[in-house]
C-alpha cells in the first residue's frame, strides 16, 4: 500500500472541511435564509413600531408636524409604508412626507408628496424647496373631515423663479381642470418633509391598496384589535403579486379612543433576493470548489513544510548528523519546537565533538604515555650506560690507589678519579637542567638582549677549549635587532651549541657565527667544518643521549644531552630550529620571531 504523506493528508481533509462547511451554508440558503430573513425584517417592524407606539401614545397636544417627522423617519429606517387610521378605516395620518402651504386667506394647505415622488422625486429634490417659498401647485383636491385643513396630491408644482415639476407648465397656468376634481392654489411654504432619495421606497401605492383591501376590518379583527391585540398576516397584492406583511398595532390614546397603526412590509425583495442568491451560489460554487483547492493546497504546504522541516532534521540527529539548519521563524509552537531541536542538534553536535575530541586527546595521551615509558627506558638505559663508565673507572682507580700503587702512579690515579668525577657531575647537571625545563612550574624571566653580545660572552668563557684544538671563531652580525627572552636559558642554548660545534670541528678550522636581522624575525647560525651528520639523523639529533656515532664512542665528550636542552628552551620560546649538512659540515639555524 502506497504511503501518503502528510501534506496529501491534509489537503485531502482541508478540501473535504471547505466543502462540507460550504454546502452546509447553501443548503441552509436554500431551506432556511428566506424564511429566517423574513421574520427577521418583520420582528425589527414590530419592534420600531412598538417604540413609535409607545411614543405616539404617552405625548399630549403634538403636533401634526411632529407626528409627520416621526412618521417619515420610521418610514425611512424600516423601509415600510405606515399610517394611522380609526378603526373604522379614516385614515388620521396617510401621508408623512408633505408640503404645507398658507394660502393669502390664511387657510392651510397640506401637500401630499409620496405618490408625486414616486414619479418626479429627483426633480422635486433638484427644485431646493425650503420653508418661506412661493410655490403655485395644480393637483387633485381631498378635504379631510373635521378639519380645517385642506389635501391636495399635486399633479404639478411650480417654484417662483425655477423650473416646473411634474406635467407641463401650461396646465398650471392655464387651470385647465383635464383631472376631475383639480385645484390651482398659491402659497407659502410653511413646513416641508421630504425622504433622501438614496433610502426612498416607493411603496406608497402598495399601501393604499392594503388599505381599500383591508377596510372596513372584519367583526373578528376588530374584536381582537379592540382588546389591543396586535394582528400579522402575509398579504398578496392581487394586481402585482407583491407579497408583502401587513402589522396592525393599535394604541390607545389618553382620551380612550383607539387609533390603529397600519404597517405595510414588502416581501416580495426578500423573495427575489433569494433567488438571485441561489443561483447567485451555483456560479460561486464553481469559483469556490477551484479557489478552495488551491488554499487547501497552500494552507497544507504552509502548516507541512515546518513539520517535513523538523522530520528531516530529526532523521539527521538519528544518523549522528547534528550539522547546523535554520530554524523555523515562526511565533508558535512549530517555531518554539524547530527552535529547541536546533538548539538540541546545537549542544549535541557540539558534545559529539567535545567526545570525539577527548576520544583523540585519550589516543594522543596513550601514544604518549608510550612513547614517555619508551624514552624513560631509553633514559634509564643511557644514563645507566653514561654513568656505568666513570663508575667503573673511578671504582678501577680507587681500588688501585687502596692495593697501595707506586708512589710514582698515585698523582695519575688521582687525576683520572677527579675528570671522571667532573663528567658524572656535568652529567647529572645536564640532567637536572632538562627536568627543570620539562616542569610545568617553569617560568620564563623574560628581558630585552642583544645576541651578539651573549655569544661573545660565551666565546670569552670557551676560549680554552678553542684553544685546545687551535680553532677560530668568527661573530658576523648584520642589522641586528635587540631580542625578547630569558637570558639565563639563551646563554645555555649558545653555549651548548658552541661546545657542540668545537667538539665536532676539525683541528685548526673555523667556527662560523652569523646573525641577521630581518624585518619581522632574526637569523641565527653556527656552522663548524667537519663530519657530517647522515641525513636520516638529522631530525634525531635533538633527542636525549642521542649520538651520531654507532659505537656511542664518549672520545668526542659531552653527556647527550645538551641538544636536547637546546631543543626545550627554544620550544618555550617559540623559536624555530633546523640542521642541515654544508658542503664542509654541520650548520644549525635558529630563527627568533620578534
Amino acid at each position: 500500500m502506497k504511503k501518503r504523506g502528510v501534506t496529501y493528508k491534509l489537503f485531502i481533509m482541508t478540501v473535504v472541511f471547505f466543502l462540507c462547511f460550504y454546502g452546509m451554508v447553501i443548503l441552509s440558503q436554500m431551506l432556511f435564509f428566506e424564511g429566517f430573513y423574513e421574520n427577521q425584517k418583520i420582528s425589527r417592524v414590530e419592534n420600531h413600531l412598538k417604540t413609535y407606539a409607545v411614543n405616539y401614545a404617552s405625548e399630549e397636544n403634538r403636533s401634526m408636524s411632529q407626528i409627520s417627522k416621526d412618521t417619515a423617519k420610521f418610514i425611512i429606517q424600516n423601509k415600510s409604508q405606515l399610517a394611522i387610521l380609526t378603526l373604522e378605516g379614516k385614515v388620521k395620518l396617510g401621508d408623512p412626507f408633505h408640503i404645507t402651504l398658507k394660502k393669502e386667506n390664511g387657510q392651510l394647505v397640506t401637500i401630499n408628496l409620496s405618490l408625486f415622488m414616486n414619479m418626479y422625486g429627483t426633480e422635486l429634490k433638484n427644485a431646493q424647496i425650503q420653508q418661506g417659498d412661493q410655490l403655485t401647485i395644480f393637483g387633485e383636491n381631498d378635504i379631510v373631515e373635521d378639519s380645517q385643513i385642506h389635501v391636495l396630491y399635486p399633479i404639478n408644482i411650480y417654484k417662483q423663479g425655477g423650473p416646473v415639476v411634474g406635467e407641463p407648465s401650461a396646465k398650471v397656468i392655464t387651470g385647465e381642470d383635464e383631472f376631475g376634481e383639480t385645484e390651482t392654489i398659491t402659497g407659502t411654504v410653511t413646513e416641508i418633509v421630504l425622504p433622501d432619495l438614496k433610502t426612498w421606497n416607493p411603496r406608497q401605492v402598495l399601501m393604499l391598496s392594503a388599505m381599500e383591501e383591508w377596510f372596513p376590518l372584519t367583526q373578528t379583527l376588530l374584536e381582537k384589535l379592540k382588546k389591543l391585540e396586535v394582528q400579522q398576516a402575509d398579504w398578496t397584492e392581487p394586481w402585482t403579486g407583491v407579497r408583502s406583511s401587513v402589522l396592525l398595532y393599535p394604541v390607545k390614546m389618553k382620551n380612550g379612543d383607539i387609533d390603529l397603526l397600519f404597517t405595510v412590509t414588502s416581501l416580495q425583495e426578500v423573495s427575489e433576493t433569494n433567488q438571485a442568491l441561489q443561483w447567485f451560489y451555483v456560479y460561486l460554487g464553481i469559483g469556490g470548489f477551484i479557489l478552495i483547492l488551491f488554499l487547501s493546497l497552500f494552507f497544507s504546504k504552509i502548516v507541512t513544510r515546518p513539520l517535513i522541516s523538523i522530520n528531516n532534521a530529526a532523521k539527521r540527529m538519528v544518523n549522528l548528523d547534528f550539522t547546523d539548519h535554520e530554524p523555523i521563524r515562526q511565533n508558535d509552537e512549530l517555531g518554539s519546537l524547530s527552535s529547541s531541536m536546533h538548539t538540541l542538534s546545537r549542544k549535541l553536535d557540539s558534545a559529539l565533538g567535545e567526545l570525539q575530541e577527548a576520544n583523540q586527546q585519550l589516543v594522543s595521551d596513550m601514544k604518549e604515555k608510550q612513547k614517555m615509558e619508551i624514552a624513560q627506558q631509553e633514559f634509564f638505559a643511557n644514563a645507566s650506560h653514561e654513568l656505568k663508565t666513570p663508575i667503573s673507572i673511578i671504582k678501577g682507580f680507587a681500588e688501585g690507589l687502596q692495593d697501595g700503587v707506586s708512589a710514582g702512579k698515585q698523582d695519575h690515579y688521582i687525576g683520572v678519579i677527579i675528570e671522571e668525577s667532573d663528567k658524572m657531575e656535568m652529567l647529572v647537571q645536564d640532567m637536572l637542567n632538562l627536568a627543570t625545563l620539562q616542569s610545568d612550574t617553569l617560568k620564563l624571566r623574560k628581558t630585552t638582549y642583544m645576541l651578539s653580545e651573549l655569544v661573545e660572552d660565551v666565546m670569552g668563557k670557551l676560549v680554552y677549549l678553542l684553544k685546545q684544538k687551535n680553532l677560530e671563531a668568527v661573530i658576523i652580525p648584520s642589522n641586528e635587532l635587540p631580542l625578547y627572552g630569558d637570558l639565563r636559558w639563551m646563554e645555555q642554548v649558545v653555549s651548548n651549541l658552541v661546545t657542540n660545534a668545537i667538539r665536532h670541528a676539525v683541528e685548526g678550522s673555523t667556527i662560523t657565527i652569523s646573525i641577521k636581522g630581518l624585518e619581522e624575525s632574526s637569523i641565527f647560525s653556527i656552522e663548524n667544518t667537519g663530519e657530517q651528520i647522515p641525513e636520516h639523523q638529522l631530525e634525531q639529533i635533538w633527542e636525549r643521549f642521542f649520538r651520531a656515532e654507532p659505537s656511542r664512542s664518549r672520545q668526542t665528550g659531552g653527556t647527550g644531552l645538551g641538544l636536547a636542552i637546546v631543543k626545550r628552551i627554544l620550544d618555550l620560546h617559540g623559536c624555530r630550529y633546523v640542521a642541515e649538512n654544508t658542503g664542509m659540515g654541520v650548520r644549525i639555524v635558529i630563527t627568533f620571531d620578534h
